[in-house]
């Protein structure tokens, strides 16, 4: 599957953090059917916390929310976003390099990886399904979505067939404008 290898600039992320972008992706209707109070969520290229935000309000204080970037611009972007909302008590951000998740201490413990536009800018699919399934307990849930204006069809199919050769089946294909959506749940 070719992989771009391309990550957003961390400039984008203001424009991606805006509230218009809520009229066509909200995240609080995309994400409560599969985060509950107390729950501890994985999100690798969070941006400036678009979705991290809301998924901290839905874990609420018992929760945790592991943001995972490899620009240091974005985490503090997503942090600053984070302390002016009250909610960076629950979000634990962590620079990483691009050839690994670095998230082996989070083995077992994770029961959603939310993957929103990231799949596409990992140097390897593979590797990214082979982390995020060592992270997610058992029966945990992938939300992965890619944008149709920068993975095709076919790219997307293969993510998919990658991600079931690491113990992931689809489970349902949500609507979200602009964007290949899968839930997958762990074996």
């Amino acid at each position: 599957m070719p992989q771009q290898h391309r990550v957003c600039p961390w400039w984008i992320g203001f424009l991606l953090a805006s509230p218009v972008r809520r009229l066509f992706q909200n995240p609080d209707r995309l994400l409560s059917p599969y985060v509950r109070p107390g729950m501890t969520v994985l999100e690798p290229g969070p941006g400036m916390g678009f979705f991290t935000l809301p998924l901290a309000r839905m874990v609420g204080d018992g929760g945790s929310i592991h943001v995972i970037d490899v620009q240091q611009q974005m985490l503090d972007g997503l942090m600053r976003r984070a302390r002016k909302a009250g909610l960076n008590g629950r979000i634990h951000p962590r620079l990483v390099k691009p050839e690994s998740l670095g998230i082996a201490d989070l083995a077992g413990s994770a029961d959603l990886v939310c993957a929103f536009a990231v799949v596409h800018e990992m140097p390897s699919a593979e590797g990214f399904f082979a982390e995020a399934a060592s992270a997610l307990k058992p029966g945990g849930v992938l939300l992965l979505a890619e944008p149709s204006g920068h993975v095709s069809a076919p790219d997307f199919a293969a993510e998919l067939e990658a991600a079931g050769r690491h113990g992931f089946r689809v489970t349902e294909h949500p609507e979200v404008r602009r964007s290949h959506v899968a839930v997958l749940r762990k074996s």
